[in-house]
């Protein structure tokens, strides 16, 4: 990408030959040059490396007070304050502020969880923009619109050109059927999109033959229970009778003592 620093002189200077125009352009905070101007021809034995065959005034413009520069294929490292020197009768200066944005890719969200989550377990959402410039912000909101960005973790990383990829974790606690959006705010070119990730109830439910499992123990458990009961209520029924049983014959043989003892018993005269 190519930009184009502006300056212009135009107040209170006369018409003019080029010959005497001269025009300096620097980095302001180390005074390297960037490109220079006099002699009607550009003078760069003295450029800064990193600005070899990047540069270039507007010739056809110069008569009419434009001293801008073109700067080709911008670089992080290009970002920094310029000053732009002009010289026609006498010297004037100006310095501007060339701040350098790159847009970053689309946002895409991911999630990890333990094999079979259910409602409740802890689950990592992940969020991830590359190659974009400056540092961007990120913001978790869930569906309702609340903001969750407390309870993340942002990780930027620079490459080689400077550019940055953003890696934002979110963990939340697992609900069925929730939605969670990341969005990526480059402070420089604003909103630069959102994904989100719904997490649907589907993905919780049991698997088929750890539900059968399951099943399968619920009906041999209550059929113990229900064996159980039967073979208990068999045993108290058992012992009921019995016990009435040993009443019943120790009544007979209560009885038939105290007829015996009547029959040995004399009679008085």
């Amino acid at each position: 990408m190519d930009a184009v620093l502006n300056c212009t002189f135009s107040g209170g200077v006369p018409v003019f030959n080029l010959s005497e125009l001269s025009i300096f352009w620097q980095v302001a905070d180390t005074q390297r040059s960037v490109h220079s101007y006099w002699n009607q021809q550009d003078q760069l034995l003295y450029q800064e490396e990193r600005f070899v065959n990047r540069t270039s005034l507007f010739p056809a413009h110069l008569a009419t007070g434009n001293a801008s520069l073109l700067l080709r294929r911008v670089q992080v490292a290009d970002e920094g304050i310029y000053t732009c020197f002009v010289r026609v009768q006498n010297y004037s200066k100006a310095a501007l502020v060339m701040q350098v944005a790159a847009p970053y890719s689309k946002p895409l969200v991911t999630w990890e969880a333990a094999a079979n989550p259910r409602p409740g377990d802890l689950v990592a959402l992940t969020c991830v923009a590359y190659g974009g410039y400056p540092e961007a912000q990120v913001l978790w909101q869930d569906a309702s619109g609340h903001n969750l960005t407390e309870n993340v973790t942002i990780s930027p990383i620079a490459n080689e050109q400077g550019l940055f990829t953003i890696k934002s974790v979110l963990t939340v606690v697992l609900e069925p059927n929730s939605t969670y959006s990341c969005r990526l705010t480059n402070p420089l070119l604003g909103d630069e999109g959102h994904a989100y990730v719904t997490i649907s109830a589907q993905g919780m439910v049991f698997p088929p033959l750890a539900l059968w499992v399951t099943v399968g123990l619920a009906v041999c458990l209550l059929g113990l229970l229900v064996a159980l009961a039967a073979v208990c209520h068999r045993k108290i029924k058992e012992s009921c009778e019995e016990m009435r049983a040993e009443e019943e014959a120790k009544e007979l043989e209560e009885a038939k003592e105290l007829e015996e003892a009547k029959a040995t018993t004399p009679l008085k005269s």
